[in-house]
């Protein structure tokens, strides 16, 4: 089941893209419906404000007009001009009326920001200019203005006349007969304002009404007002982010104040470089985004105006709040109305990829995730899919080993970091067997070689303590395996962990035991390197109680007493071995280590086998190899309540001795040193097979490590690659 779990494990990263996809497209629409919601009240507040302020503006302007109307003085004056017969103001000479105009106009117009001011009769003829006094009072109002200054004279209000060119004054119903009066009025030297005027310029008027003594509309006072200096002004004001504008425009679609993309529509050719936006640029949408090359198949003119306005146009307040392109081809968002009271239209734009950045930004990061979920779900199927390959290629080596008819696989009794182990039988000779696969997924090819080279070491050992090895080689799939004989009983680390510290007697005939391993092996000059609990095996084997196996020999190495430097060792900034167990001299340079180095660890291994305990608490290895090197350990007496006799603890203190030569020297000397303890006999066959007995009739009891020391792998520590 937990094979079967490994294999689906990529399935998890794919769960949680699916989650986190799910999440994203429930957050996006979260997001996307905030966002909408702050985007429509804001587009909607700065179109309000921008309206606001028109019409606080405008209310502003027919009521200075209106109040400099009705001043009694002006309307004096007025009247008098406006009823002067027409014969009389068809000759240029200044007459004492329009003088006054002028000096009384000239002066206040600069102060309250007009530029000029015309009177206008009720025959749309301009009668009087504050630039001049020589004026010939036969110019009409431009066609169409003459609606506006209509509804002044007969509803006596004021009007705001929306930006227009300022040549427009100069259009004439007068016949070519006075083509000639027209040429004198454009003569070089008239004041400006007062003459045709050309050239990008732009002029806004407020008319208000002018009454004689009987409070009768006789014309109108026409202030012209310069529409960069406040109106435009005023729809700059409230904008959002960088890309924001407001802007006017009337009812064909032409935009009558300036857009805030002059320079970027003067470089798209949709204006002359000496042009401004206002009254130059119709509201037209190109139909693609000019700003990013695109290249219209027709002229810009012939295509529909842009959504905002032709809305506005048709009387739809509107907000758009999904994408749509704007007179650049920018796909925008924004709010537009029109004013009927005023005669335009007011639109509030901001770019679509600022509007929804946060959104965009917040899709961004959940792509990532999920593809970074679905690159580690694909990347654990592949391992998945190669570990179940060698899988099958394992299966396929079990049928083969079992088809050559050397080993029969009955069951999987164990499972480690680099292969799998099986109880089998041989087919003739009919003895239980331990079979060990390395899985080559698990085992790289320095891990193969080494176990290659502990099998071909371990065959050279025969001794009755030592681990019997049958059988190596590789399957025809390249899988190496060996088979060794298969041992019941219970390693040494489990059997304090479930019976606790052992009687002295016992522990001296386990040292004993493992002294003989050692020194056959010490006589062929190997060294095993790795005493320690897990590694030695305590099993009911051939009739005898209390038999015990060395196992594992993988750090094993060669040495050769006679030669002048050791063979096939380590190099010395390389630490091999089990922390607990290690010899101080196999800390400082591995090129130090003999056979006394396996007695040092076989000392410890004492120690923890009276104890429960190893030599030294410590929080880390560099702790622990500090104490080793440093430190001599606690005697095993202070450390238990099981009694230790002297004898014993000074032997095992002499086996931890920080200098080798102050060791026994050999492991047989030590196993002679055990027998000689006083309770070397106290373990007695009796005992020995009695303690079998009850493990063999009674279940385990539970592994109890409240007072042991957690057992701890063998390391390979390289000094070298070890930062300082």
């Amino acid at each position: 089941m937990t094979g079967r779990l490994k294999q689906l494990l990529w399935i998890l990263p794919l769960a949680i893209a699916v989650l986190v996809a799910g999440l994203g497209i429930w957050g996006n629409g979260l997001l996307r419906d905030t966002i909408e919601s702050q985007l429509r009240a804001q587009l909607t507040a700065t179109l309000n404000a921008n309206v606001t302020a028109l019409s606080i503006w405008t209310t502003n302007q027919t009521r200075l007009a209106t109040a400099l109307a009705d001043e009694p003085d002006v309307r004096a004056l007025s009247t008098r001009i406006l009823q002067t017969p027409p014969a009389a103001r068809r000759n240029f000479q200044p007459s004492p009326d329009l003088e006054k105009f002028v000096g009384a106009f000239r002066p206040r117009l600069n102060r309250l920001g007009y530029e000029i001011a015309d009177l206008v009769n009720t025959d749309f003829r301009v009668v009087a200019n504050s630039a001049r006094a020589q004026f010939p009072g036969n110019m009409l109002v431009s066609d169409a203005h003459t609606n506006q200054f209509a509804n002044v004279f007969l509803f006596g209000q004021p009007v705001i006349i929306t930006p227009f060119k300022p040549d427009l004054l100069m259009q004439r119903r007068a016949s070519q007969a006075r083509t000639n009066d027209v040429r004198r009025f454009n003569r070089p030297g008239t004041p400006a304002f007062g003459r045709a005027r050309r050239g990008d310029v732009t002029l806004m008027q407020v008319a208000a009404p002018v009454r004689d003594a009987d409070d009768k509309v006789i014309g109108a006072l026409a202030l012209i007002i310069n529409p960069d200096q406040e109106f435009s002004r005023i729809l700059s004001v409230a904008r959002s982010g960088v890309s924001g504008e407001t802007y006017a425009f009337d009812q064909t679609g032409l935009l009558i104040s300036h857009s805030r993309f002059d320079d970027q529509l003067k470089r798209l050719g949709l204006l002359d470089k000496t042009n401004s936006s206002a009254l130059n640029l119709r509201l037209h949408n190109p139909g693609g985004d000019l700003t990013k090359g695109f290249q219209p198949t027709n002229e810009i003119s012939a295509r529909p105006l842009i959504r905002l306005v032709s809305d506005a146009v048709d009387g739809e307040d509107e907000v758009l709040l999904f994408p749509t392109r704007d007179y650049r081809g920018v796909e925008v968002v924004g709010a537009s109305c029109w004013l009927p009271d005023f005669g335009f239209g007011v639109a509030t734009q901001i770019d679509a990829d600022e509007a929804y950045r946060p959104l965009h930004v917040l899709q961004l990061v959940f792509v990532v995730v999920i593809l970074f979920l679905l690159l580690c779900a694909t990347t654990l199927f592949v391992f998945s899919y190669a570990n179940l390959a060698w899988r099958q290629r394992l299966g396929e080596a079990e049928l083969k080993l079992k088809q050559l008819g050397q080993y029969t696989l009955e069951e999987k009794i164990g499972e480690g970091g680099m292969g799998v182990v099986y109880r089998a039988r041989h087919a003739l000779l009919r003895r239980d067997t331990a079979v060990k696969l390395l899985l080559p997924d698990r085992a790289d090819a320095a891990a193969i070689a080494r176990f290659e080279k502990e099998v071909r070491l371990t065959c050279q050992l025969t001794h009755p303590n030592t681990i019997q090895v049958y059988d190596y080689g590789h399957t025809p799939d390249g899988i190496f395996y060996y088979a060794m004989e298969y041992l019941r009983g219970l390693n040494l680390h489990d059997l304090v962990a479930r019976y606790g510290p052992q009687p002295e007697g016992r522990v001296i005939h386990i040292l004993a035991q493992v002294c003989d391993s050692l020194a056959e092996a010490h006589a062929l000059g190997l060294i095993h390197r790795d005493i320690k609990p897990g590694n030695i095996f305590l099993c009911h084997r051939g009739g005898v109680a209390d038999c015990v196996k060395v196992l594992d020999f993988g750090l094993v190495r060669e040495f050769r007493g006679a030669d002048p430097e050791p063979a096939n060792l380590p190099a010395d900034n390389v630490i091999e071995g089990t922390p607990w167990f290690t010899p101080p001299e196999a800390i400082t340079g591995a090129a130090n280590i003999d056979p006394r180095s396996d007695l040092y660890s076989l000392g410890a291994l004492g120690y923890y086998l009276l104890t429960g305990k190893y030599i030294f608490d410590a929080e880390s290895i560099a702790e622990i190899h500090e104490k080793q090197l440093t430190l001599p350990p606690i005697p095993p007496s202070q450390r238990t309540n099981q009694p230790i006799s002297s004898a014993m603890e000074k032997l095992l203190l002499r086996c931890l001795e920080k200098d080798a030569d102050a060791r026994p020297q050999s492991a047989n000397e030590l196993r002679n040193l055990l027998l000689a303890t006083p309770a070397a006999a106290d373990w007695t066959p009796a005992l020995r097979a009695a303690w079998w007995q009850t493990y063999d009739s009674q279940p385990l009891p539970p592994i109890n490590e409240t007072d042991l020391s957690t057992p701890m792998a063998t390391v390979r520590i390289d000094l070298a690659s070890r930062i300082e």
